[in-house]
């Protein structure tokens, strides 16, 4: 019984360590099989810098939304109308002031006072001089400048498009002069009238291709109403 037990205790001694051999086998088969799968790990270690990588760009669209929130809360402000500098506010209200003694800027010619005669006498002959509106329409290019006048050649419109004007916009004019008195539409072109508080208007032609001035207009009334007489 004894040499049994021996054997037998033998045998499980034997048949543990061929478990074990086999264990170690195992072990090291699966570990040497897995050398990718443990690459893969660090890989799907790696991986997440991709996640990484969009949660710096997350963080950089956090960042952005943080910088758009603000850029959102002053969205409003730039959407809001920007105020006009102090020196196009100057150079409009002169225009109004010049506009109510019936004058337009660098023109040496009166509404309602100078004649055409006048012009010509200076200027010479116009680059054209036709019958428009509510009477004749003399152009000087190099001027800049367009006059109306009545049948006693009587001056009723000066138009100056000067290119320090045509850089003004419907905004800054109004954000000086407030809203206009009325409006009107000529071709593309819609007019912003005001009134200067004697017998001129002051008006401003403002194209929609452009939404800037294309000229200006210091018009006077009763030069106009009188203009087919005689």
């Amino acid at each position: 019984m004894k040499i049994s037990f021996k054997k037998a205790s033998y045998g499980f001694a034997l048949a543990s360590v061929l478990v074990l051999a086999a264990c170690n086998s195992a072990g090291v088969s699966a570990s040497s099989s897995n050398g990718a799968p443990s690459a893969s790990p660090s890989a799907s270690a790696s991986a997440p810098a991709s996640p990484s990588a969009s949660a710096g760009g997350g963080s950089d669209a956090a960042a952005s939304p943080s910088a758009g929130a603000p850029a959102g809360e002053s969205a409003p402000a730039s959407a809001a109308p920007t105020k006009v500098s102090a020196d196009v506010a100057a150079q409009i209200k002169e225009l109004l002031k010049l506009a109510k003694e019936g004058k337009a800027p660098g023109i040496p010619y009166v509404a309602h006072d100078s004649l055409i005669d006048n012009v010509r006498d200076d200027w010479g002959k116009a680059d054209s001089d036709d019958m428009a509106g509510k009477g004749f329409y003399a152009v000087y290019g190099k001027h800049h400048a367009a006059f109306g006048y009545n049948k006693g050649s009587q001056l009723f419109d000066i138009r100056s498009s000067d290119a320090k004007l045509q850089k003004l916009t419907l905004l800054q004019i109004e954000q000086t002069l407030g809203k206009p008195s009325s409006t009107a539409k000529s071709g593309d072109d819609t007019i912003y009238v005001y009134e200067t508080g004697t017998e001129f208007q002051l008006k401003f032609a403002i194209p929609k291709s452009t939404g800037k001035v294309d000229h200006i207009s210091v018009f006077s009334t009763t030069g106009s109403r009188n203009n087919m007489a005689g």
